[in-house]
């Protein structure tokens, strides 16, 4: 008996929506959105997350904010963008890397304006944490992906 090349895991995996978060150090703001998306949505968006010029490690600050929200980041290392990245991404979501991330028709590009929490103390991260959260849920309440909290 010969298996039909479209069983149900493979339908789901074809429907399932994909996201890069891009800034420049991909330390603060691309992980705290990577860690809400795949967090909330409980596993079903494919994340990634990159930067132009990535840092050495995870902003302490965002580490701390994250953390309470009860989501652990500080196993997440910095990663450099690259065009495979885009290229497997629906959605492309910048957050301040200019000009530096390849464009490609047919994806869709958002930039969201948020404050660079670079060298920030936790109490600045904070309200970046929370704006990133709103617009995460938002972005799953688009897709129709009932948030798990």
């Amino acid at each position: 008996m010969t298996e039909t090349p479209e069983t149900p895991e493979i339908a789901e995996t074809a429907a399932r929506h994909s996201v890069l978060y891009v800034c420049v150090h991909n330390a603060g703001r691309s992980q705290m959105a990577a860690a809400y998306t795949h967090h909330l949505s409980g596993g079903a968006v494919e994340v990634r997350s990159a930067g132009s010029a990535p840092a050495d490690s995870i902003n302490p600050a965002a580490r701390e904010a994250m953390l309470e929200e009860g989501i652990d980041i500080s196993a997440e290392q910095p990663k450099v963008l690259t065009t495979d990245a885009v290229i497997a991404s629906d959605v492309v979501i910048t957050m301040g890397c200019g000009d530096t991330c390849p464009y490609y028709p047919g994806k869709r590009y958002e930039d969201w304006v948020l404050d660079d929490p670079a060298g920030q103390g936790v109490e600045a991260v904070r309200p970046i944490r929370d704006e990133i959260k709103t617009r995460v849920l938002a972005m799953l309440a688009e897709w129709e992906i009932e948030p798990v909290r």
